[in-house]
C-alpha cells in the first residue's frame, strides 16, 4: 500500500511525505538489500499509488511478476502515520474495499514455482477481507504441501479486526506453519485459551507441527523455540528515532540467516541488527541494511567510513 508520513499532528496540518508501506513488503526490500532472491504476491490498484508501489520493490530488485494490478476500480490502499509522544506513533489505516483486500487464491498459487524456499505472511492479509482470508489459507496449505517452509508472523492490527476474530482466521494457517513469528502480547493469538502461560503456548504450538516458534521481546530482544533447544538474544543498543517496521526488519534479518543455514544464536543475531538499523532510522524500510552493513554497529560511535 501507500503510506504518508506527517511530520506533525494530522489534525494540525503540515507536511506529509509519500512513500510505501506493509509488512510483507518491507520483509520483501530487507530480504531483497541482504542479497536474496526475492518475488512480491499481492494486488495493487490501477492507479497512481499501485504504480508507485511496484516501482519501489523493483527498484528494491524485487520480482514482481506476478503482482496483479485491479482493473476493477478498487484502489490501492493507504495509511497514515502521525508521530505523537517520543517515539510513539499513531496509524490510521484505508483498507477497506482496496485492490489488496481482494487478492485470491488465483493471484497467489502460480507464484509457488519450482525452486522457492519460503514463503513469508502475515495476520494482516486474512484480516482485509474473506478473499485475502482465502488467498492466505490456500497459499500456506499449498506451501507446506511442496515442501516450503512456511513462515507467518502474526502482526495483529487492532484497528483491522479483533483479537478474537484474529484468532479465529489465524488457527487454520498454523496447521501448516513451520515458523511462528510473534511478540509477547500477540502470542495468545495463536492459541484457543487466551489465558494459556506463554509456556503453555509455545509446547502446544510445537505439539501441533510448528517447528519453530520466534518471540518478539522488542527493547529486550527475541526468544527462538524449537524441540530441540531454546535461544536468547538482547536487543542492540541504539538511539531509537522510529519503530515503525522494526518487526518487519527482524523477520528479514531472521529469514536472511535461516536461508544461509545459519543455526538459532546467529539467526537471532542478525534479527536483532536488522531490526536496530529500523529503530536507528525513519521509515518503514528506507533505513535497511545491505549484507556489507551488517556489521556497522560493531563501529565506534563516530566513525567516519572513507
Amino acid at each position: 500500500m501507500a503510506a504518508m508520513r506527517a511530520d506533525s499532528a494530522l489534525r494540525l496540518g503540515g507536511n506529509l511525505r509519500l512513500s510505501v508501506a506493509g509488512a510483507e513488503s518491507n520483509v520483501a526490500i530487507g530480504l531483497a538489500r541482504l542479497g536474496h532472491r526475492v518475488r512480491w504476491v499481492g494486488r495493487v490498484g490501477a492507479d497512481e499509488l499501485g504504480a508507485l508501489v511496484l516501482r519501489t520493490l523493483r527498484a528494491e530488485n524485487i520480482d514482481t511478476g506476478h503482482a496483479v494490478t485491479d482493473d476493477t476500480g478498487r484502489p490501492t490502499g493507504l495509511l497514515l502515520t502521525e508521530p505523537r509522544v517520543g517515539t510513539l506513533t499513531r496509524v490510521s489505516y484505508y483498507r477497506s474495499g482496496s485492490a489488496g483486500s481482494a487478492v485470491s487464491p488465483s493471484d497467489v498459487l502460480p507464484a509457488l514455482t519450482p525452486g522457492t524456499r519460503v514463503l513469508h505472511l502475515t495476520g494482516i492479509t486474512p484480516a482485509l477481507g474473506p478473499s485475502a482470508a482465502e488467498a492466505a489459507l490456500a497459499a500456506v496449505t499449498a506451501a507446506h504441501e511442496s515442501g516450503i517452509t512456511v513462515c507467518l508472523d502474526v502482526n495483529h492490527r487492532s484497528r483491522l479486526w479483533t483479537a478474537e476474530c484474529a484468532r479465529t482466521a489465524l488457527r487454520p494457517l498454523l496447521a501448516h506453519t513451520d515458523l511462528l513469528v510473534a511478540s509477547e502480547d500477540e502470542l495468545p493469538l495463536a492459541q484457543e485459551r487466551p489465558d494459556a502461560t506463554e509456556s503453555e503456548i509455545v509446547r502446544g504450538l510445537l505439539a501441533e507441527g510448528v517447528t519453530e516458534v520466534v518471540i518478539k521481546r522488542g527493547a529486550r530482544g527475541a526468544t527462538s523455540l524449537t524441540a530441540d533447544g531454546t535461544a536468547d538474544r538482547a536487543a542492540r543498543q541504539v538511539h531509537a528515532v522510529d519503530l515503525v517496521g522494526a518487526g518487519d526488519a527482524f523477520v528479514a534479518g531472521y529469514l536472511s540467516a535461516l536461508l544461509e543455514g545459519a543455526d538459532l544464536e546467529a539467526r537471532l543475531h542478525r534479527a536483532v541488527t536488522t531490526a536496530a538499523f529500523a529503530v536507528a532510522t525513519r521509515g518503514d524500510w528506507e533505513g535497511l541494511p545491505t549484507k556489507d552493513e551488517l556489521g556497522l554497529f560493531d563501529r565506534p560511535d563516530g566513525t567516519t567510513i572513507r
